[in-house]
């Protein structure tokens, strides 16, 4: 029986330690490892409740976060972009996987997984993965989610072998690998606890023990990285989260928040002890990976260290429900107050309607899909904690007169001697009817002119926008505006960025 894991002893804690100094005082380079430990259909608010000793040492000694999902029609809640959005840090429109049985159609060529991109950039170092769902390291079309360029790939067939019996098979000789011959990055995936799932729900006695021999598996893992001859000379960054959700009677592929629900835990150098203010999302992953053995890539949607977002000040001041009955009052998620600098001018806004909409509004993924799900609300992926929204579909759930008119403006920034500005923001907008949406910008005190209108749906995207600054401008001011709303569908907006 494998004994639960103090992970204190392990050494693997939130500090970050690069350097180790040897008998002779010379300050020497450790070793950089990374461990990543992918659970099927895993949520962390069961591993909190269960007895998952080896999984609660690594989150208390380190951090945990619950994250969010998309839904369709951006993807369903499957395994097939669950673990491609993990291991290719691009969320499901980037890497195509789109279900479980993708053959060719995927772009996993252009964006592949973590451990390949490390092998391209740093073939010196060594990359392993193993699993028991087939398609994450072996497909008869080619398109395995972990692709043949990894050093040491095994698979084990969990339908055929059964999965608990697959599962053990994959700790023991993971865990011998990881002692003998310690690859600098792994992946190592358990596919039991989404069966179980499957079986009697999440809210079963065979998920929760499932889940819990899982713990022990991780806890074999862990182990054999401590019995490591070399181990005192290495930094280990541990890293643990899931593909999916699942509800509590079973199954998942929608879009509640228990099949949407992801996490990330986090454990070793450059992690921040406790729970996050703002949750990471699961693109973040490889993003940390690679970040630890200094591999760019910049055209992931990940972040290892995401940057500060203004609408993030808000955190502190979000509300509970007003007229968003369907929201549990538990859940704080909205506010009209605005962070410091930043203006709403509703002048042109009808009266009454929703009061949580009245106007550009600012929420979270949890409140706003929750007031309104399966209305492509969960598809807003490149947004992350606070954002912007203006709601002209849910504003007029209530009894209201007049158009949805709002503007929202920025604080004004210096481009004095600038000839461009450069304006970045995620934005996620559905059109229908007369609604218009555009960014205006204005410079000192001229009157604003757009520079970007937009004429169809925008999905999920990241606008990068190239302003011309007339000479001796000195000051520039944004605004997103929405105007003529008629019950026509919203547009969110997060994390405005401008640069000279």
């Amino acid at each position: 029986m494998n004994r639960p894991l103090a992970v204190t002893a392990l050494g693997i804690v939130a500090a970050t330690s690069l350097l180790a100094t040897s008998a002779f005082g010379v300050a020497e380079a450790r070793t950089q490892k990374v461990l990543v430990i992918g659970i099927d259909g895993a949520m962390l608010t069961k591993i909190q409740a269960f007895n998952t000793p080896a999984m609660k040492e690594l989150i208390s000694t380190g951090s945990a976060a619950k994250t969010s999902l998309y839904a369709a029609p951006f993807a369903p809640t499957v395994s097939g972009p669950g673990w491609a959005t993990n291991a290719t840090g691009v969320w499901p429109d980037k890497h195509k996987v789109k279900s479980n049985s993708w053959g060719t159609g995927s772009n996993l060529t252009q964006y592949p997984d973590f451990l390949t991109r490390i092998e391209r950039a740093r073939p010196e170092l060594s990359t392993y993965a193993i699993a028991d769902w087939t398609p994450l390291t072996t497909n008869s079309a080619g398109q395995a989610i972990f692709s043949d360029e990894i050093q040491k790939k095994v698979t084990y067939d969990g339908d055929a072998l059964g999965w608990a019996a697959a599962d053990a098979r994959i700790a023991t000789e993971a865990a011998a690998y990881l002692k003998d011959t310690g690859p600098d990055a792994s992946f190592v995936y358990f596919g039991d606890v989404d069966i179980a799932g499957h079986s009697c729900g999440a809210a079963g006695a065979c998920y929760r023990k499932a889940t819990e021999q899982t713990d022990k598996h991780i806890a074999t893992l862990l182990t054999a990285v401590r019995a490591r001859p070399t181990y005192s000379n290495e930094d280990w960054t541990i890293l643990v989260t899931s593909d999916h959700g699942h509800t509590e009677s079973g199954g998942h592929g929608g879009s509640s928040p228990a099949e949407r629900s992801s996490f990330i835990i986090r454990n070793g150098p450059g992690t921040t002890p406790g729970t996050p203010a703002i949750a990471p999302k699961n693109v973040d992953l490889a993003a940390i990976v690679l970040s630890r053995f200094g591999v760019s890539a910049p055209e992931l949607d990940g972040q290892a260290t995401p940057p500060a977002d203004p609408f993030d000040s808000l955190a502190g001041s979000l509300q509970s429900r007003l007229d968003e009955t369907g929201v549990p009052a538990e859940v704080k998620g909205w506010t009209h107050s605005t962070p410091a600098g930043w203006t709403i001018d509703n002048a042109g806004l009808g009266t009454g309607g929703v009061r949580e909409w009245q106007g550009w509004s600012f929420t979270t993924d949890d409140f706003w899909t929750r007031a309104a799900p399966d209305q492509s609300r969960e598809g807003n992926v490149r947004a992350r904690g606070v954002f912007a929204v203006a709601d002209s579909d849910e504003w007029s759930d209530k009894s209201r007169s007049g158009l949805f008119n709002s503007k929202l403006s920025s604080p004004a920034y210096d481009v004095t001697g600038a000839t461009t500005a450069t304006v970045t923001f995620s934005s996620h907008y559905l059109k229908s009817g007369n609604e218009t949406a555009t960014v205006l910008a204005a410079f000192d005190n001229a009157a604003p002119k757009p520079v970007l209108t937009y004429t169809a749906d925008a999905i999920a995207k990241q606008e990068r926008l190239t302003i011309p600054v007339p000479a001796g401008a000195r000051s520039l001011k944004l605004t997103w505006s929405l105007t003529n709303g008629d019950n026509d569908w919203y547009w969110a907006i997060d994390n405005p960025k401008i640069s000279r």
